[in-house]
């Protein structure tokens, strides 16, 4: 538990840091490097199942994914072309994987290999790729490419905004869990997990949700108020626990306990992200519609 406490202390410290120094743009190097970990784990757990996915180039898709959207809009692209980039990088990835299972795999493994390349495109870089399209919704910098952020540009609080509440859920359902978890959520997933949990997770998030807008309501969208954001919170902590179960069903697949040993204390950085990946597409479509 202590080492998990210093290491996410030491994760906030770092993020936090970085990004006072150079805002948007640590962020979205942030989550490029995120994402590329995470795929790189998810392939390495594919692989425990048995799966030979074409990890190489599945990883410089998934960076060229996560970050793009945010450096065509700063060189200029119109919105069209940002939205529509990363869906295509995928499409261009399943021509590119069938080309290869061709030459490079034999009829007992070329459609797993294709099925196993994909879904680890689809599964993290794409879904996390909304935390960036989620900046632009209310991105207030200019399109210089080198620029300091001394302060906090309004999409870059909101991408932190769904950040905080997705990881406090993780803390709320720990902690109130381990003090009076008694009834198994998922226990053929995650043993671990109860009911009890659960609701202190959703009910954390929202109290995160609606604490951060009364602090900075001025930096998030307007029809953020102080009772939605707690509302939004709730709905959004509940996608984190299905992202959560998701990936202990990976481990158990593959017969593992963490996805890597990269943070002491959490574990991987699949570890790290699982609870955003649903969570990112989610809050994306609810913030379209409230800014």
């Amino acid at each position: 538990m202590l080492s998990r406490i210093l290491s996410t202390v030491l994760l906030w410290s770092i993020v936090i840091g970085s990004l006072w120094l150079l805002g948007v743009h640590a962020a979205v190097a942030l989550l490029t490097l995120l994402s590329a970990l995470t795929l790189h784990e998810f392939y390495a757990l594919t692989e425990k199942m048995g799966f030979k996915p074409f990890r190489k180039i599945g990883l410089t898709f998934g960076v060229l994914m996560t970050a793009a959207p945010f450096y065509l809009w700063v060189f200029g692209f119109d919105e069209e072309i940002v939205a529509s980039f990363t869906p295509a990088l995928l499409a261009v990835a399943v021509v590119v994987f069938g080309i290869r299972i061709l030459g490079e795999r034999d009829n007992g493994n070329r459609i797993e290999t294709l099925v196993s390349s994909m879904l680890g495109l689809l599964y993290v870089p794409f879904m996390l790729h909304y935390l960036v399209r989620l900046m632009l919704l209310t991105y207030g910098g200019s399109q210089q490419f080198f620029e300091f952020f001394p302060a906090l540009d309004p999409g870059l609080v909101l991408c932190l905004w769904v950040v905080a509440v997705s990881k406090f859920c993780d803390v709320g359902a720990l902690l109130t869990g381990l003090a009076i978890g008694r009834h198994k959520m998922a226990p053929n997933i995650s043993p671990k997990k109860t009911w009890e949990g659960a609701v202190g997770g959703v009910f954390t998030s929202a109290l995160v949700g609606a604490a951060i807008n009364y602090f900075v309501g001025d930096l998030l969208p307007e029809k953020l108020t102080f009772v939605t954001a707690g509302i939004v919170g709730a709905v959004l902590a509940v996608t984190t626990i299905v992202s959560d179960l998701i990936e202990s069903a990976m481990k158990r697949r593959a017969d593992i306990k963490d996805t890597g040993a990269l943070i002491p204390g959490i574990g991987g950085a699949f570890d790290l992200t699982d609870s955003l990946i649903l969570t990112a597409p989610v809050a994306y479509l609810i913030f379209l519609f409230l800014t």
